[in-house]
C-alpha cells in the first residue's frame, strides 16, 4: 500500500499517522526521543507492509501484470492507492478531502516536533498535495512517471513503473476486485494490532 493508504489505516492520531508515513522515508527508523505514537505509526507502517507483500490478492494483481518485472510491487501500491481513492465512501465515513484537509493541518501544526529531515518528508508530502493524486487513471500515471524520476539510471535501464500503464488500464477491473477483496482483510489485521477506539473514521 502507499502513502494514503498508510494515513488511513493509522489511529486517529496526528503522531501516528505521521509516524506511520515517516516509515518510508525514514527507513522505518525513528529519531531519538520521538513520540511513542510516532515510533506505534511506524511498526504499524511495517505490519502493513508485511501483510501486504504476502497476501494472496496482492500477488494476484501483481500476477496481472505479467510473469516478471521488479517495479510490479510499486507500480500495484500506487494502483491500490488510486483504488482505495475511488471507493473511499466504502470505507471512510469522512469525505477524502476533508480527511486530507484535517490531516495537512495537524501535520502543520505538529511539524515543530520533528526533526529536521523529517520536516523536509512531510512538507513536501504537504505542498504537493501528494496524498490526492489519484482520483482517476490520467492521475495515476503522473504518479508512475514521478516515481521513475526517482530511480537510478541503471535501474531504469531494467525497469520503469510508467511502462506498466497500459498493462494496469487493461486489468483494471480484475485489480479492483483483488484490492475489494483484499482492503478489508488489511483492515481487519490492522485492528487486531490498534486502538480501536482510535478508528473512529472506518467504516469496514
Amino acid at each position: 500500500m502507499n502513502w494514503l493508504a498508510h494515513i488511513f489505516l493509522s489511529e486517529n492520531n496526528i503522531n501516528f499517522q505521521i509516524g506511520n508515513y515517516l516509515a518510508d522515508p525514514l527507513k522505518g527508523k525513528a529519531w531519538e526521543k520521538a513520540n511513542i505514537n510516532i515510533i506505534k505509526g511506524m511498526q504499524i507502517h511495517k505490519m502493513i507492509d508485511s501483510y501486504t507483500d504476502n497476501h494472496l490478492e496482492f500477488k494476484k494483481s501483481k500476477n496481472r501484470l505479467g510473469k516478471k518485472g521488479l517495479l510490479k510491487p510499486v507500480v500495484i501500491d500506487l494502483t491500490y492507492d488510486y483504488l482505495l481513492t475511488k471507493n473511499w465512501n466504502k470505507y471512510c465515513n469522512i469525505p477524502l478531502d476533508k480527511f486530507l484537509n484535517i490531516f495537512y493541518d495537524n501535520a502543520i501544526k505538529n511539524m515543530y516536533t520533528l526533526p529536521t529531515n523529517a520536516k523536509i518528508k512531510l512538507s513536501k508530502l504537504i505542498e504537493f498535495d501528494l496524498l490526492n493524486k489519484y482520483q482517476n487513471l490520467e492521475d495515476l500515471y503522473k504518479s508512475f512517471k514521478r516515481v521513475d524520476t526517482r530511480l537510478s539510471p541503471r535501474l531504469l535501464k531494467r525497469d520503469s513503473v510508467s511502462r506498466y500503464y497500459d498493462l494496469v488500464c487493461e486489468n483494471i477491473d480484475d485489480i479492483e476486485q483483488d484490492f475489494l477483496i483484499f482492503f478489508p482483510q488489511l483492515c481487519l489485521y490492522i485492528k487486531k494490532n490498534t486502538n480501536n477506539s482510535y478508528l473512529t473514521h472506518w467504516k469496514c
